[in-house]
């Protein structure tokens, strides 16, 4: 796999995700190094989270092909993330993901996310897995609730 696919473009701004929301909260993202995936987050010009993700073999579901549930894996991290990344303290209460062609595997592939809305508790969050020369792969949306300060601080006294 070439390691440069996995750079930001000019003008984006490396993303330490690790120092927002630990190691250990990272499920998709976790083993830089490993046949599952590996990926690197940036800011864009916007300010907006953006992933380069590289989908190895281990990921398969159809033959050749990365397997639907490591496409959702992939949203779930990502677009919760980008919810944390503009501020806010969240678990992603409800995610949905429009699958528009198959994924080959070993490729490096760009989430695109955006915060749509917030109202409230809700925090919409909306993302597109596409190529590098913008074939788009998945959609996805995560209904995103801010979690209260009793529930984050009952949660970090569990971890």
């Amino acid at each position: 796999m070439p390691e440069n696919d996995l750079q930001g473009e000019a003008g984006w701004e490396l993303f330490d995700a690790p120092a927002l929301v630990g190691e250990t909260l990272r499920f998709v993202s976790g083993d830089r190094t490993g046949n599952r995936f590996r990926m690197n987050y940036f800011r864009n010009q916007d300010r907006d989270l953006v992933a380069r993700v590289w989908f190895g073999p281990v990921t398969e579901g159809p033959p050749g092909h990365a397997h639907g549930g490591s496409i959702a894996a992939v949203f779930d991290e990502v677009l919760g993330l980008a919810a944390w990344a503009a501020g806010h303290v969240i678990v992603v209460g409800n995610l949905n993901v429009s699958f528009r062609q198959l994924l080959p595997l070993q490729t490096v592939v760009q989430v695109n996310t955006r915060i749509a809305s917030v109202e409230g508790r809700k925090v919409m969050v909306h993302g597109e897995i596409h190529s590098l020369d913008v074939t788009a792969y998945a959609r996805g949306e995560a209904l995103c609730i801010t979690l209260t300060q009793e529930q984050f601080e009952a949660g970090k006294q569990r971890a």
